[in-house]
């Protein structure tokens, strides 16, 4: 069946995620692969930051998607967007890895090669280079409590708004802006320590 047609343009409108998920609960594989395509590297990237750990974050992509396979009908748009259902999913299953493993963090042994998934501010650590930068931020955040971390990396990292952030966290608007606002303040605070390190 032909896709309808914007009359102006000429083009096809895409279908939302929430049509998506919909199609895909009913089976639709072509439905679930172009979610999949649509929200897979932000729900990796999410994992990947959250644990430090390149096959965690691959774990948990594969089990975010598997659940929306099992669960699709799970999904309330009520309750927020399909893109925070699917980060909530890698939340829960990105907790349960670090309450397996409470005592280790990955921040030697798998550093984070795409710099672009990280962003730093320039003008605390000026004198150190891009890479070194990233990997500074990358650390400070892995050192946050899971708490803070998530409200850190969904809204900072991710550029989530506060309500998809929440919805994602199951928690009150206010919730995350006070987590980010004392997250924010801890990250400043590491961030300003490494640089006295490196004077």
């Amino acid at each position: 069946m032909d896709r309808p047609t914007d009359s102006m343009t000429g083009e096809a409108p895409e279908i939302s995620d929430r049509d998506l998920l919909e199609r895909a609960g009913g089976g639709d594989e072509v439905a679930f692969t172009s979610l999949y395509r649509r929200r897979q590297a932000a729900v990796y990237r999410f994992a990947l930051q959250m644990s430090g750990q390149r096959s965690v974050a691959e774990e948990v992509t594969q089990e975010v998607f598997l659940a929306l396979i099992r669960e699709a009908g799970r999904f309330d748009p009520q309750r927020g967007s399909v893109a925070s259902y699917l980060y909530g999913i890698a939340r829960n299953h990105v907790l349960r890895f670090l309450e397996r493993d409470r005592n280790y963090v990955a921040m030697e042994d798998e550093p984070e090669r795409d710099s672009a998934q990280w962003t730093a501010p320039e003008d605390t650590l000026g004198h150190l280079t891009r890479g070194e930068m990233i990997e500074s931020v990358r650390r400070a955040v892995l050192s946050l409590p899971a708490n803070f971390r998530e409200v850190v990396v969904l809204c900072d990292l991710h550029e989530m708004s506060y309500a998809d952030a929440a919805a994602a966290l199951g928690c009150a608007v206010g919730t995350v802006r006070s987590r980010l606002h004392r997250a924010r303040g801890m990250l400043l605070e590491r961030l300003k320590a490494k640089k006295r390190a490196f004077v």
